[in-house]
């Protein structure tokens, strides 16, 4: 008596068959996509007792062909076996119950269930290895961005309006030069001594203006206009030298360790 050897496919963690197989096993004479249609009459349905599956084979003229085979349950297979009443049909559900034993065993379980856990915990792994590698880009790109925000903290921790040569002193330089390099931009202009902005940038909220009295060695006094910057401005400053890469001096010990 020959041994049942039809293969079981144990994808998507579910034992299936291959229809063409059973059919073959069974030694059913009629051709097996009629034989098949017949089986489903018995009320089996598609994508729950078994699935379509596009096969690909070589005729005896060497040309390539495609038919359709059936991926289908145990249970299925089971009840078709019992459907043939033939002794190989017996023998063939006999086989399927033996797998189904061995398949529903509590070694079967446990190792299924190990390989559950394997595949959560790689699952996992690599998820935390996602992790790791977006808060080591977002640390890397805080630490890029570091310079400006501490620039940015100290500007907007002074509350009050500044003269420009508190602010070109952020820079190294001289209140002249920052007065100079803003003219040059076409910030502001000179008038009777007092360095106004252009319309394009006077209400903008940049500078405030602010009288002071002055005596002269004569003991004369007068009024004398002077304009200051505000942190708002101060921060327009910044972003302006910047374009030209002209940084204050904390960050450039940020940027060169210096």
């Amino acid at each position: 008596m020959n041994e049942i050897t039809i293969a079981i496919n144990y994808d998507n963690n579910t034992p299936t068959i291959s229809g063409r197989e059973l059919h073959e096993a069974l030694g059913i004479k009629t051709q097996y996509s009629k034989w098949f249609a017949r089986m489903c009459e018995y009320g089996f349905a598609e994508n729950t007792d078994f699935i379509a599956v596009s096969q690909k084979r070589l005729t005896a003229q060497g040309n390539e062909t495609t038919f359709t085979d059936h991926a289908i349950t145990i249970d299925m297979a089971k009840e078709i076996c019992m459907i043939q009443r033939s002794e190989i049909g017996k023998r063939c559900r006999e086989y399927f119950l033996e797998v189904e034993k061995k398949w529903n065993s509590p070694e079967a379980v446990v190792a299924r269930a190990l390989l559950v856990a394997n595949h959560q915990l790689e699952l996992a792994k690599q998820q935390n290895k996602v992790l790791t590698e977006t808060n080591l880009s977002q640390e890397k790109l805080i630490e890029e961005m570091k310079p400006k925000a501490t620039y940015h903290d100290l500007v907007l921790s002074a509350g009050n309006a500044i003269p420009i040569t508190t602010i070109a002193k952020d820079y190294g330089k001289s209140g002249r030069w920052l007065n100079s390099y803003l003219h040059e931009c076409g910030v502001q202009y000179k008038q009777s001594e007092v360095w106004l902005l252009y319309q394009k940038y006077a209400d903008c909220g940049y500078v405030k203006s602010r009288t002071y009295t002055v005596s002269d060695d004569s003991g004369n006094t007068s009024a004398k206009p002077h304009t200051l910057w505000t942190q708002k401005g101060r921060l327009f400053i910044y972003e302006l030298l910047k374009e030209d890469g002209i940084l204050p001096l904390i960050e450039r010990e940020e940027l060169y360790g210096g």
